[in-house]
């Protein structure tokens, strides 16, 4: 009979539980939606030129198509956290992968530039996902795993670029966009086949007064992984400690108190105001200003790549679209450099739980505006390729350790809000660089746009020495101070 005097936590369920057969299939699931995310945003390196031949419409309408997908992301990921925090990870998963998968095969089929703009648009509110399922999989992972994991789960987006630049490579050549944007919805159809495959959070469940449904999915967790739970009752992170202040260091655990009662907490925005309390709205500035930044390079970068190339030989002169888009560079300097993200990961695989988030973080930002600076001069094609596909791995390397550091910072109540919401920010930086930097490049400014970039990325570090807390090796809260 269990003993009823001993508590434990979630976070200690899961380490008597392990990393096993239970954690690689949630892990497989979760990376797949980001596998579908990543092709949905890489293809509009594709579609755009392909869209401006066959309307003819202008320049400034081909950046358009990209900023209203960001526009659509913006509004996604807030959404789709504030779902998954009020009313659980799995009700997020339904309406991401409906949405996703139907318009986005629709979009297929639109008839004119309108209407394409208005579905992709809405495919953008789809695709605003990463935050949720990124959370949904930390939940399930051990602390001491969890910088490792998560930096491996990355891979998935990378995977998904990758494939995308691949198969346009190929559809691009021997069809038509169209069949491209029709293809690239095969994952999110599969993650709306796998939906009731998927269990809940049992974090999430314990949370909100339901534990008896995290002890049977915590169970099935052990069951599978042919493990033991410990014995004695499962509470809260909030319930298991005394009132204690906060001292971010590496020895004690992330804003936890039971001062306020994440569970009285009833409206349906408050995980959002949650963010603006005293101990979270430095923190929650700082990481929105740090996705903005991050996320306006790393996007910058991989829309810069298709235009570098042409730009620089052909300023003053005019290219015409057919010409690129049936230019088989195009697409293998799409592919190497997404190709390129791979040894990012390996290398913030291996300094994430070494030197800490803040540390690894500011090194691989420091790495990009290293490579960056050199395209403030005019360089062979060969030489930009590499210096792009160096900025991108190591920015890609970046928006991997945010996003482990994002979600390990907030309290469950507030989990997939505070990483939705610092996503969605970052989401501005994604909308705004089409029009501002590639607008630049596109009218030989280039020297403009490298002093821009190098400016944000700056920014960006001083954003991260910043934030008062480091996470490394500690477990996740459930609660926070007011």
């Amino acid at each position: 009979m269990a003993d009823e005097g001993h508590r434990y936590t979630v976070d200690e369920a899961l380490t008597a539980a392990g990393f096993g057969k239970f954690q690689y299939l949630v892990f497989a699931y979760a990376g797949l939606a980001v596998f579908a995310e990543a092709m949905e945003i890489m293809i509009l390196s594709f579609i755009g030129p392909a869209v401006k031949s066959e309307w003819g419409v202008s320049p400034s309408a081909e950046s358009l198509l990209s900023t209203v997908v960001f526009a659509g992301n913006l509004v996604g990921v807030y959404l789709w956290g504030l779902l998954s925090d009020n009313y659980g990870r799995k009700k997020g998963f339904l309406g991401i992968a409906m949405i996703t998968s139907g318009i986005g095969l629709l979009s297929a089929f639109s008839p004119n530039y309108i209407s394409l703009v208005t579905l992709r648009g809405l495919v953008g509110i789809g695709i605003g996902s990463g935050p949720v399922f990124s959370a949904w999989f930390l939940e399930f992972v051990p602390a001491a795993k969890r910088g490792m994991w998560m930096v491996i789960f990355s891979t998935f987006w990378t995977l998904g670029s990758i494939f995308e630049a691949a198969l346009a490579w190929i559809v691009m050549i021997t069809l038509n966009w169209r069949w491209l944007l029709a293809l690239s919805s095969i994952p999110s159809f599969a993650v709306l086949l796998l939906y009731s495959l998927a269990p809940e959070s049992p974090r999430y469940l314990n949370v909100k007064g339901r534990a008896t449904e995290a002890r049977n999915i915590l169970d099935k967790i052990a069951l599978l992984n042919k493990a033991k739970l410990p014995n004695g009752m499962l509470v809260s992170d909030a319930t298991s400690r005394p009132d204690e202040e906060l001292d971010p260091t590496d020895n004690t655990p992330l804003l936890t108190s039971s001062r306020i009662r994440i569970t009285k907490l009833k409206s349906g925005f408050s995980s959002f105001l949650l963010l603006f309390s005293s101990r979270l709205v430095r923190t929650t500035l700082l990481l929105w200003m740090l996705f903005f930044g991050n996320s306006f390079t790393y996007y910058g970068i991989i829309l810069m790549t298709s235009k570098l190339n042409s730009t620089q030989s052909k300023c003053g002169t005019t290219l015409t679209v057919s010409q690129s888009m049936h230019d088989s560079s195009l697409y293998f300097s799409v592919f190497l450099a997404s190709l390129g993200e791979l040894p990012g990961l390996v290398l913030a695989g291996i300094i994430v739980d070494r030197a800490g988030r803040k540390l690894s973080l500011t090194i691989m930002l420091i790495l990009v505006f290293i490579c960056i600076l050199p395209l403030a001069m005019l360089q062979c094609n060969i030489l930009i390729t590499g210096l792009l596909v160096g900025a991108r791995m190591f920015a890609f390397g970046a928006f991997t350790i945010a996003c482990i550091f994002t979600p390990e910072i907030y309290p469950t109540y507030t989990r997939t809000t505070g990483a939705g919401v610092a996503n969605s920010i970052g989401k501005f930086g994604g909308m705004i660089c089409p029009l501002v930097a590639v607008g630049l490049v596109t009218r030989c400014h280039q020297t403009a746009v490298v002093i821009l970039f190098g400016a944000v990325i700056l920014f960006a570090v001083i954003c991260v020495a910043l934030i008062p807390f480091e996470t490394r090796g500690q477990e996740l809260s459930d609660s926070v101070d007011a």
